[in-house]
């Protein structure tokens, strides 16, 4: 349950009256359900245990949150802190489904054969496999409920002067559009950006999509936007045809001021009368910089040297920035990864050094990356554990000090709420999921040999509105959706994770149920605490001259070799007949780690990383955020003895033992 309910806008009995954080009574986009989402913004934000997990570097304010949007904002407004300007780059409701490509390790023990054989390693040899990281599958209301939502908690803790970019696409951009006006004004609306992330491609249904859009706001008529450039186009270069003796490439312009308004300076210079449009003075100035042009036909020009321009004003056609290939030097690795140039042009357009930047659906981290690079701070939110892990270790690359909390509302146990309600349909005893007159509103039923079949409903941890259950929801439940069953059943059951009032629910429903199905109530969070198996290691660490010295001898994630054993299966079968390699993993299991951390200072609580090891996919090591071009070899050292040991699977499950030297 949440400790509180922390309120979207401020008291104005507390504090003076705002203007601009009146709702409307009456929603500008009307869909089924629209006013659903009224009884939890007059809840407020839900505001849950926040633990800190890790502090990066010294003393910082920069955050990395691990939470949904509205406890992360729940928790910024708790503290006070505004944000200047936000990003945010959330699912699109496209229907897809997004994995991460899990590539296995090479094995530590062949590493030193591999170095003296001097074996070219071809990156296209590397086993993977692939695993969920979320769906972006929504039902279009429920989407923009959820959106909805999300930018009022954004909002509440925006600063002043703070400004947003959304960026979407085709699917929904448009309704969300509606949303924005809602939420931050219409008048407040500042440009639509037009990305062209892709080149022309074909589509036989019709015109080729490729492009994003990102809609920009502001908070109020006082923002901050600073001017910034694009580089010229081809056919505007070819203006500077003329050149210097030293090679300065320049085109010419008017100096004459006919026909101007206002008037000019009439005077004569070196020969030549006419109205200028600067005084004598500043002609004289050009003159000695070389900057004037004097023609054959008797006239002067001004140089205008291509050196000396910032280039062209960025319009709302952003088709100069590319998305990151396969190649690209900051690629991490990650389903949505957007280009470090978009984010700063954004971050550059609409803040200054030292403000905060914000992104509650980090992804990639690269709004974080970017903000850090250009001196502003930063907020990155995700509820994903592999974006978690991502920012972090791309954070630490680049020299930033931050501290990694984790928000603690029941949820994040898992990798990310798709994992988790897939793994759901195997945690709940008996469960079949797709059974005859059962419809999609049901996680899936149980077959009772004395009660028959039991339809089961679980929130679906991807929104944020089903968490909390509440009288709303149990009314739709036993006056819709039992209504709606095609099968005779004596019994329900509801699972959910944190619930409004139990004694208020129980009596609702003993006072409204009008039909004779028992509805029995579940927490499941009692089931969600299996999600997670420690992976089991076996580890070692002994005195050596240089200090301490702890060696990984075995590594055993049953997950893992399950997900492997099944791509196996999945491969003999699809090959039908032809070859086909499957993984193999070595006795040690060691292919299956991506980072080993040693902490000296802590034996529990935050986690210090006195030291640490990643691997790469191609099996070289990354010591404390330092690239090199050697191979692990199942060892890592520290200067002081270790107290624990912190060892991350390349799926993202990670496992702390404490260690004996």
């Amino acid at each position: 349950m949440p400790i509180k309910y922390i309120p979207y806008q401020p008291n104005t009995v507390e504090g003076q009256a705002v203007l601009n954080n009146i709702t409307r009574t009456q929603r500008v986009l009307r869909y089924r359900e629209n006013n659903y989402v009224y009884d939890r913004i007059q809840r407020g934000m839900p505001y849950y245990e926040v633990e800190a997990q890790e502090t990066i570097g010294e003393a910082s304010e920069n955050l990395v949150i691990r939470g949904e949007c509205l406890s992360a904002c729940a928790y910024l407004k708790e503290q006070g802190i505004q944000i200047d300007r936000v990003y945010i780059d959330p699912p699109f409701a496209s229907g897809a489904d997004y994995a991460k490509k899990i590539t296995i390790r090479r094995n530590p023990k062949l590493a030193e054969k591999i170095a003296v054989a001097e074996q070219t390693l071809d990156s296209e040899a590397l086993r993977s496999f692939e695993e969920k990281m979320y769906g972006d599958i929504w039902q279009k209301e429920d989407y923009l409920n959820w959106m909805y939502e999300n930018l009022m908690a954004i909002k509440s803790v925006m600063s002043d002067t703070a400004s947003i970019y959304v960026h979407l696409d085709w699917h929904i951009g448009h309704y969300v559009k509606i949303l924005m006006d809602e939420v931050f004004g219409e008048d407040n609306f500042k440009s639509e950006i037009i990305w062209k992330r892709t080149t022309a491609h074909s589509d036989s249904s019709g015109f080729g999509v490729n492009f994003d859009t990102i809609y920009y706001y502001s908070i109020n008529s006082d923002f901050i936007f600073n001017k910034v450039y694009q580089e010229y186009t081809p056919e505007y270069l070819t203006r500077f045809s003329n050149q210097d003796e030293d090679g300065r490439k320049w085109r010419d312009g008017d100096l004459t001021a006919k026909g101007l308004s206002g008037g000019g300076y009439e005077y004569a210079y070196k020969g030549f009368n006419s109205l200028w449009r600067c005084p004598y003075e500043k002609m004289e100035e050009l003159d000695k910089q070389g900057k004037l042009h004097f023609t054959k036909a008797g006239g002067i020009r001004i140089k205008h040297y291509l050196d000396e321009l910032k280039g062209m004003q960025c319009q709302s056609l952003w088709d100069d920035i590319f998305p990151v290939n396969s190649q690209a030097q900051e690629r991490v690795a990650y389903a949505t990864q957007k280009p470090e140039a978009l984010l700063q042009r954004i971050i550059k357009a609409s803040s200054n050094e030292g403000m905060i930047i914000a992104d509650f659906f980090g992804g990639s981290g690269v709004t974080a990356k970017v903000a850090n690079d250009l001196e502003r701070r930063f907020i990155h939110g995700d509820v994903g554990v592999n974006s978690i892990q991502t920012v972090r270790d791309r954070l630490k690359e680049a020299g930033a000090h931050f501290q990694l909390l984790e928000v603690q509302d029941g949820v994040s146990l898992f990798r990310n709420p798709q994992q988790t309600m897939d793994k759901l349909a195997m945690l709940i005893p008996g469960l079949q999921r797709g059974v005859a007159g059962i419809n999609a509103f049901w996680f899936g039923a149980i077959s009772d040999s004395k009660l028959g079949i039991v339809p089961v409903y679980v929130p679906n941890l991807l929104n944020t509105q089903e968490k909390v259950l509440d009288i709303p929801q149990i009314n739709t439940i036993i006056n819709q959706e039992l209504q709606n069953l095609e099968v005779d059943v004596k019994k329900v059951i509801v699972y959910y994770i944190d619930i409004d009032d139990d004694k208020a629910l129980k009596t609702f429903i003993r006072d409204n149920n009008a039909t004779e199905i028992n509805v029995e109530l579940k927490d499941l969070k009692n089931l969600l605490h299996n999600v997670v198996i420690e992976d089991l290691v076996t580890v070692t660490c002994l005195p050596v001259q240089s200090g301490y010295e702890t060696e990984i001898s075995e590594f055993i994630s049953d997950r893992l070799l399950q997900k492997i054993s099944e791509f196996n299966q999945k491969g003999v079968l699809q090959a039908k007949g032809k070859a086909f390699t499957p993984i193999s993993i070595s006795d040690e299991g060691l292919e299956l780690i991506e980072l080993i951390a040693l902490d000296c200072e802590n034996s529990e609580g935050t986690w210090h990383s006195s030291t640490e090891i990643k691997i790469d996919k191609l099996g070289y090591v990354i010591k404390d955020g330092v690239k090199s071009k050697t191979f692990w070899n199942g060892k890592i050292s520290s200067a002081k003895p270790p107290k624990r040991i912190k060892i991350r699977n390349i799926s993202g499950d990670e496992t702390i033992k404490d260690i004996t030297v």
